[in-house]
């Protein structure tokens, strides 16, 4: 199939869709083992990163945007193409118009861990993004604010910013937005370490996002075995 297109339409859809059929893993043991491992709702394919990639990388060749139009969303393939698609986007504001819609369709966590942007130039209109985001009713959008507060780790001006938002999540009950929340307080002390122990000392996060951070810094390669052994007195009983 040509998936260069000057642009996309309706008339498209079922043909792409067989396209992507054509790489179903017919091995129903496979299947549900995928499916489990993301815990979504939808249909999965099984198809491999690298081919959903060069599927993504042919599109976005051509009028990309006409295709994120079609908004298709049958099975979490599409919604995968979907998010690296949206990933590639440039311009802000239209990053926000297709992401708004995409973080509302959002129901497992590789959906919102393969989304990448590049924020340089454009901090403030992202962080007032994580703001928003992180303030809905669906876990997965909530997840998806805290991806795009990863970015703001290496800039020494939002690390208090990010402290003051991971506090926001006292009350979290949510296990795939706790566990994002751990990830985000791990690379916080790989990049700062002093500024972390501080946090560390007076914070209002739940214990399963405590532990399960000193559990990530004791298993990286970025931590040293002292922090490794000196995290041990932060975990909560």
């Amino acid at each position: 199939m040509n998936l260069v297109k000057e642009r996309w339409t309706k008339e498209d859809v079922n043909e792409f869709q067989e396209y992507l059929r054509i790489h179903l893993n017919t091995n129903k043991a496979k299947v549900e083992w995928s499916k489990n491992l993301l815990n979504t709702s939808l249909p999965v394919l099984v198809m491999k990163t690298p081919d959903m990639k060069e599927i993504v990388n042919q599109i976005a060749q051509g009028n990309y945007l006409s295709f994120l139009d079609l908004m298709i969303w049958e099975y979490y393939e599409n919604t995968a193409i979907n998010g690296m698609l949206i990933s590639k986007i440039k311009d802000y504001d239209v990053i926000k118009k297709y992401l708004d819609i995409y973080s509302e369709k959002a129901d497992n966590w590789a959906t919102c861990d393969l989304l990448s942007f590049n924020i340089k130039k454009q901090e403030s209109k992202f962080f007032d993004l994580v703001l928003e985001y992180i303030k809905s009713d669906k876990p997965f959008k909530r997840r998806i604010g805290i991806v795009v507060l990863f970015n703001f780790v290496n800039y020494d001006e939002y690390i208090d910013k990010i402290f003051e938002i991971l506090n926001k999540f006292e009350g979290e009950t949510e296990y795939y937005v706790n566990m994002i929340n751990a990830w985000l307080l791990c690379e916080c002390f790989i990049k700062h370490r002093d500024k972390t122990i501080e946090f560390l000392n007076k914070n209002k996060l739940n214990k399963f996002v405590v532990n399960k951070a000193i559990s990530k810094c004791r298993d990286s390669r970025r931590v040293s075995v002292a922090d490794k052994e000196m995290l041990i007195k932060y975990r909560r009983k």
